[in-house]
This record gives structure tokens, sequence and C-alpha cells, in this order.
């Protein structure tokens, strides 16, 4: 009994570990410092007008629900439910373009043997140093000799076109993990390469893809720049560009709209973010992408 007392006075007197409690309160506090952005977004999209330039403080003094309402009228006389439509339409089909291009070409890298297969994949890679706006006024002149500026097309096809080199590398290095039992076992039951590619290689993949298709879509959703070149005509712009013509339009006073309508356009990189985060933390573990 004495001995049952000793032990459970020496467990209750265990001293704090002074380095586990240092890492954890210095991630709290990490984590406090990149979530505060946020809460100052979400806060001012409820702020009068008045408070988001002169007050300091997080938290709005009255809430303002009319900057959502403002902000669900879209702007020049296009609805956010357009504005909506137009950024899944686009972000949708980049991903799927990125997904189809960039798992065929990553497939014949990692698992098929032809000629220069080294040096072409090499000069892949190099790609990923070449500036974007390198190659943006060229691409600009022939999608401009095609009719197509002012469509969605120049922010869609290229996806189609293995163009991300940053993933065909991904998948290509998760592929390199994959038994070449599998393959060969499928090559006796008389698969060919395609067949191999789709039955055996594409489902295995799957980490890779999805981390593929999540980072497309962030990037293609946030992709001001390139939407601001190719798109004119207000009915087909996205909410990243709803946000310029919406300050453009009502100048200094819609502070408050403003910021409401970059938490409508932020709620479905969040939403896409949270159902697949998973397979993003599995891809990146396995694909050779280490921190």
């Amino acid at each position: 009994m004495t001995t049952t007392t000793t032990t459970s006075t020496t467990v209750a007197r265990k001293p704090l570990d002074w380095r586990r409690f240092a890492l954890h309160a210095g991630c709290l506090a990490a984590l406090l410092v990149m979530l505060y952005p946020l809460a100052w977004l979400l806060a001012t999209s409820l702020k009068p007008a008045n408070e988001v330039i002169a007050s300091l403080d997080l938290l709005p003094g009255t809430l303002e629900w009319s900057n959502y309402e403002t902000a669900l009228d879209g702007v020049n006389d296009v609805s956010v439910t357009r504005l909506l439509t137009n950024s899944l339409l686009i972000a949708g089909g980049a991903v799927v373009g990125n997904v189809i291009s960039c798992s065929l070409a990553a497939y014949a890298f990692a698992r098929l043997r032809f000629r220069f297969r080294g040096p072409l994949f090499a000069f892949m890679i190099a790609t990923i140093m070449l500036p974007h706006h390198a190659v943006l006024i060229p691409q600009y002149i022939i999608f401009n000799q095609l009719g197509m500026v002012n469509t969605y097309w120049p922010l869609i096809l290229p996806k189609f076109l293995a163009t991300e080199a940053f993933f065909v590398f991904l998948i290509v290095q998760f592929m390199r993990g994959l038994p070449r039992e599998l393959e060969e076992a499928a090559r006796i039951d008389g698969c060919g390469p395609f067949r191999s590619f789709f039955s055996v290689i594409l489902p295995l993949t799957r980490p890779a893809l999805i981390t593929t298709a999540i980072f497309t879509f962030i990037w293609t959703w946030n992709d001001f720049f390139t939407q601001l070149i190719y798109l004119f005509s207000p009915e087909k712009f996205t909410l990243t560009l709803a946000l310029r013509a919406f300050v453009d339009a009502s100048s200094t006073s819609a502070f408050g709209p403003m910021f409401a309508m970059s938490v409508i356009a932020l709620l479905p990189i969040v939403l896409f973010f949270l159902a697949f985060q998973r397979f993003l933390v599995e891809g990146m573990a396995n694909s050779g992408i280490k921190g």
C-alpha cells in the first residue's frame, strides 16, 4: 500500500517539460500571427466605411450587414452569382486540364523508355525558372490571332498541354515510388501502356493528383494578372477581377463591401482545401516534395 502511494506521488510531481511547452507556445503564437489577417478581413467586412479608415480596432463598433448585401448585388450590373460561376468554370477547367495532361506527361517520364528522355525531362524542369511574363506576350499574340481573346480559352487551353512543369515533376516523383511489378503483371495480362496507365498507375497516383488539383484550383482562382490581360467584358469577369472593378466603380466609400466581396471570394478556396486537406498532406509526403 505504501509503495502504491509513493509511486502515485512521484507521477504527480513529474517536472514540466519546458522545451515541449515552449515549442507548443511558439506554434500557437505563429498560428495567431498567420490567422490575424483572416480575422482582420472578416471583422473589416462588417465595419462601416468610416471605421475602416479611422479605427485600428480589430472588432467593429457596429455591425454593418449591408456590406454583404451590396457585395451580393455584384458590379457593373453583373451579379455575384455570375461572377462566382465564371470563376468556378475557369478554375474547374484548369484543374481538369492539369490533372489529365500532367499525369500523362509524368507517366511518360517516369515509366516509359524512349530516346532523349533524360534531356527532355531536364528541359521540362528548367521551364520552372522561366518567368510567366516572358511568355505572356507571345501567348497573347497567338491567342489574339486565333480570335480567343476575351474568352476563357486562353485561361484553360494551356492547362491541357502540360505547361505546368512543377506538377509534372511532382507526379513523376510519386510514380517513381510505385513498384514496377504491378505494370509487369498488367503487361503479362495483355495490357498496353495506356491500359496500364489508366487501370494500374492512375488509381495509385490519387494523392499526387489531388495535390495537383488543389494547387491548380487555388492558383487559378487567385490569378488576377492573366485574367486582367485576356478578359474585357464585365459579364465574363471573375470574382478576382470584380474586386478591382468594384473599387473603381464605387471609389473610397465602398471599403466595407469590397472586403465583404473578398470574404465571398475566399470561401470557395477554404472549402476546397478543407475537403481535400488529408489527400494534400499524403500527396506531399509521398511525392518527394518535403519541407
